[in-house]
């Protein structure tokens, strides 16, 4: 294997894949982040490693000893720890099983022991993690009576990961420690660091039902004006196309007379305009016969399916987006249904045997094809020198510097958190938006949930619902959202971070914390179950409901019906997020709360930057900055935070156009080390007493 930089090392595994994922995107590591990372050696060798081709079957064998425990494969809904599973990483769009398929698979898998592996291939994986055992195992299989021995498990003790797939070959990447931290930091940095969305696009979303017109979109947006709520993004979902399922990409006529004049009345709103749309081309829209001999041998819904990775198909949406779309001011896109479906009641997606002109076949098209359509636009909008955030329901590996966030038509609420939770493995973001609820109190929660994660979004296309649909609540949703407003100078400090130190936005308790999993474990216990378990079931304890959100907070959502819950807190003194109760770390505590408040916790030592609860986040080009307040949280003198600014709308801070700003609390107040002009936030003041809400 060769070492590509500091703790990163990579290997091609037999012809290696011209379409991989990461060759297909382009993007450069992001070295300044890498060479800042301490170095540490892999915990094995790289003669441990066992590669072989079994007829057309690539086989690569890790060692994996007896205490390790594996995190990743990409966005999973039901599982944090991974060991002992087999994970089949297919893109599929509602996966209602625990088999690994999902929006978002990725090939790369984070062990406790500190290193990191990343199959870079566009061939549909198979990861073995421990849920194999071969007649050569160091630790060979011990039969027992599963009648009368307790002992007896269906899954036994493997020493080793397995990864297949069927294909030419592969790039193997191997990253180290010392731990799952570092590890994740070394993966985002090498794929180019996390992405730093626009400013706007950390305020709240709201997307109308799928077939407003101009006049009904522009009320509601005045709506939440005239309520009081905030607003940064409005969404238009498939009834602003003259024809959808295909898509035209073409404004309808008759909802949309004045697509100009509609994104002038948002612009006066200070609210930005987000478009739905997917990749499958009607014979209606304006580049047809242009894009057809670009398209694959199969159609989706009667629509081409364009071939992505070719420069002729980018070009052609590109150029017709910016006259149709970027020229009436839209912000971004939600592109949406780019990864198909089998495990729904609807089959639709071109098939695996479909060939496009790259010589990609439809499997290799179908894993990347939500990364290629994210990277077209983002180079759209890059061509226009501006940055975008949008939504997408497929991606995988390399998806950090891409600037969308995943979303779902499932909706379970506990499997929302557990994704959110797994998505911090992985260089993806995610989002558990609001479409419905079953009362007030899961209306709440929900909306609870979403203001504290990478994207705040209501998706309002099917379902009619306001954020003032539950009355009685009302107050205490208004409190959540202005409460979002308050915390961007923080969640924006936080993609910083994600951007040139390739820490996650949302950070699992494992990857800050280590192995809690073990030193919390309850006690296990079986169960008979004849149709579901009948192997029996051992369950144990594992997080997957309680996260950080950058350095300080420690989010921990309930549902409804609850009115309380367990809450594991770190060592050392947190402290409420509302109250400023203090609480010692080190162990669970019990949490109990009203409807109108979430368990939150803030770090003792914690200054936490908060702007006022703005209608919509404020425009640096008017050249009016923002003032900021800071909470101190526990005993604070000496201590020091950083706040992140630049002009939060161009290309600029990959220049050297983005500063910190370095505050420090002495005895004398709160001083402030500021280089370079001010961007975004103007006076900064220290609140010792003050409460967030």
């Amino acid at each position: 294997m060769s070492m590509l930089a500091n703790g990163i090392y990579a290997k091609t595994i037999f012809e290696g894949d011209a379409f991989s994922p990461l060759s297909l995107l382009g993007f450069s590591p992001y070295e300044e982040g890498l060479k800042s990372l301490e170095e540490a050696p892999l915990p094995f060798s790289f003669s441990d490693l066992q590669i072989e081709k079994i007829g057309a079957r690539v086989v690569i064998r890790f060692p994996l000893t007896s205490e390790e425990k594996l995190y990743g494969c990409g966005l999973q809904f039901m599982q944090v720890e991974q060991r002992g599973k087999t994970r089949y990483l297919r893109v599929n769009s509602d996966p209602k099983q625990d088999t690994g398929e999902s929006h978002a698979p990725v090939p790369f898998y984070v062990s406790s022991k500190g290193y990191g592996v990343l199959v870079d291939t566009s061939h549909i994986v198979s990861l073995y993690l421990g849920s194999t055992v071969r007649k050569d195992s160091s630790h060979p299989p011990v039969c027992r009576n599963s009648t009368d021995d307790p002992a007896w498990k269906a899954t036994m003790l493997s020493d080793c990961v397995e990864a297949t797939f069927i294909g030419e070959g592969a790039q193997l990447y191997l990253f180290a420690g010392p731990d799952m931290k570092t590890v994740v930091q070394r993966y985002n940095l090498f794929c180019g660091g996390g992405t730093l969305p626009p400013l706007w696009a950390l305020g709240f979303w709201h997307r109308v039902p799928s077939i407003y017109s101009q006049q009904e979109a522009v009320n509601e947006a005045k709506e939440f004006r005239r309520r009081g709520f905030p607003l940064d993004v409005l969404g238009l979902e498939p009834g602003w196309h003259s024809t959808n399922y295909p898509d035209s990409f073409l404004w309808h006529k008759k909802r949309f007379p004045d697509p100009k004049g509609f994104s002038g009345e948002m612009q006066q709103l200070d609210i930005h305009v987000n478009n739905w749309e997917h990749a499958w081309v009607s014979p209606e829209a304006p580049f047809y016969k242009a894009i057809e001999p670009y398209c694959g041998t199969h159609t989706v819904w009667g629509g081409l399916a364009p071939d992505f990775s070719l420069p002729q198909v980018q070009k052609i949406f590109q150029d017709q987006h910016a006259k149709d779309h970027l020229a009436f001011g839209v912000s971004g896109y939600k592109l949406d249904e780019c990864d198909g479906s089998e495990l729904t009641d609807c089959s639709w997606m071109f098939p695996p045997q479909a060939q496009f002109p790259s010589g990609q076949d439809g499997e290799q098209m179908r894993q990347n094809y939500g990364l290629l359509m994210q990277k077209t636009m983002d180079d759209l909008f890059r061509r226009e020198g501006k940055r975008t955030f949008g939504l997408v329901r497929a991606s995988g590996t390399g998806a950090p510097p891409l600037p969308f966030v995943l979303y779902s038509d499932l909706y379970d609420h506990r499997q929302y958190i557990t994704a959110l939770y797994n998505s911090s493995f992985s260089g993806l973001l995610w989002t558990p938006e609001v479409r419905k609820a079953k009362d007030k109190e899961d209306w709440v929660r929900r909306i609870q949930s979403v203001v504290f994660s990478p994207l705040a979004l209501l998706n309002a296309w099917g379902d009619k619902t306001k954020p003032w649909t539950f009355e009685e609540v009302t107050p205490i949703v208004k409190k959540y959202l202005n409460l979002r407003m308050r915390l961007i100078p923080y969640l924006y400090t936080t993609y910083a971070q994600y951007h040139y130190e390739g820490i996650p936005v949302v950070r699992s308790m494992e990857l800050m914390f280590g192995d809690l999993t073990t030193k919390l474990s309850k006690a296990g216990h079986k169960e008979f179950d004849s149709t579901d378990a009948p192997y029996g079931r051992t369950r144990t304890f594992e997080f997957c409901d309680q996260y950080m959100l950058g350095d300080s907070l420690l989010v921990a959502p309930l549902f409804a019906k609850e009115t309380g819950r367990q809450v594991y807190l770190p060592e050392g003194l947190w402290y409420a997020f509302e109250t400023k109760q203090e609480y010692i770390g080190g162990k669970m505590v019990e949490i109990t709360c009203s409807l109108e408040t979430m368990p939150i916790f803030v770090k003792e030592g914690t200054l936490l930057p908060l702007m006022p609860p703005l209608s919509h986040v404020p425009d640096s080009s008017l050249e009016k900055l923002t003032d900021l307040t800071v909470l101190s949280y526990g005993n604070t003198q000496g201590k020091t935070t950083r706040i992140y600014e630049d002009d939060g709308v161009s290309f600029a801070y990959e220049q050297g156009q983005g500063t910190w700003i370095t505050l420090t609390h002495t005895e004398e107040g709160l001083q402030i080390n500021r280089t370079g002009k001010p961007r975004l936030w103007g006076s900064i003041t220290l609140d010792k007493e003050g409460l967030p809400c």
